[in-house]
């Protein structure tokens, strides 16, 4: 689960604040989101289309996943268009001695449209430690619906749920490429809800600052955001931190949060851009 929720954007995952590279004073006093003000800036939330400068690359991303020093796994992002629909796969994994403790396979794949950013589709499929879930969503944006059918595998069980959505949405895959999608002015704010097929959560997006981030994929000159739930199951829980590429590109080089378990953090090991 823990390679999962940081990949997948993990904005809405129940992490404590603050990244293990801290911010400057003058920046953070600036950046911190306020958490009283949530009412007033969920009530805002909604997907916008992207900056007319954005473009999605398509390609094969791979990440290195670091916990207390090691490395604990591996990510890998393939993105491209498909019948005119972007689309996106993750896979992680645990790797080494944590694999041994604790094993993870997962696998996410998404679609959402290009020109809306809405999401239209979301499958997850789950292993982790002795938990077998397969998860498919299906956004009824006619009927403003959730559709979600969930089997799992060790309960030997099966549901089927259907919970009230926005007219647009986004999900955890989809969520770090719309918000790359968008202008990213420095100091700014917007917040944006997102399904998985459970209760919507509306999450707030803090742009805070731009940095030079060095990865084994390269050095990167960065837009720094941050990102936390104002509202459904995850209210409250923490933030993540990712760090974008500053070109129409917007790719993620980096990514990071800190839970009572330690810090863990994606970095960009290669990308594998498809010739355009």
């Amino acid at each position: 689960m823990i390679v999962r929720l940081l990949l997948a954007t993990v904005i809405t995952t129940g992490f404590q604040t603050g990244p293990s590279t801290r911010p400057s004073t003058s920046a953070a006093a600036t950046s911190v989101p306020n958490q009283n003000s949530g009412a007033a800036v969920v009530a805002g939330s909604k997907i916008n289309p992207p900056a007319p400068m954005y473009r999605f690359q398509e390609g094969t991303f791979n990440y290195s996943v670091d916990w207390r020093l090691v490395t604990a796994g591996t990510a890998t992002l393939r993105l491209d268009n498909v019948n005119g629909e972007h689309h996106i796969i993750a896979n992680a994994d645990s790797t080494g001695a944590v694999a041994l403790l604790y094993h993870v396979h997962d696998l996410l794949e998404t679609f959402y449209n290009p020109q809306r950013n809405c999401a239209l589709s979301l499958i997850k499929h789950t292993e982790e430690g002795f938990r077998r879930v397969e998860s498919k969503i299906r956004y009824d944006y006619s009927h403003k619906k959730a559709i979600i059918d969930e089997q799992n595998f060790r309960a030997k069980n099966q549901k089927h749920e259907e919970n009230d959505i926005e007219s647009c949405v986004s999900n955890t895959l989809a969520a770090p490429y719309y918000v790359a999608s968008q202008p990213l002015q420095i100091n700014s704010k917007f917040t944006f809800p997102s399904s998985d097929g459970g209760k919507n959560a509306d999450i707030e997006v803090t742009v805070e600052a731009r940095e030079s981030v060095k990865t084994p994929a390269g050095t990167f000159g960065t837009i720094r955001v941050s990102g936390e739930a104002l509202s459904g199951p995850q209210k409250g829980k923490g933030k993540i931190w990712l760090w974008y590429s500053d070109d129409e590109r917007r790719i993620p080089v980096q990514m990071r949060a800190r839970a009572f378990w330690g810090t863990m953090t994606f970095r960009l090991t290669q990308m594998r851009p498809s010739a355009t």
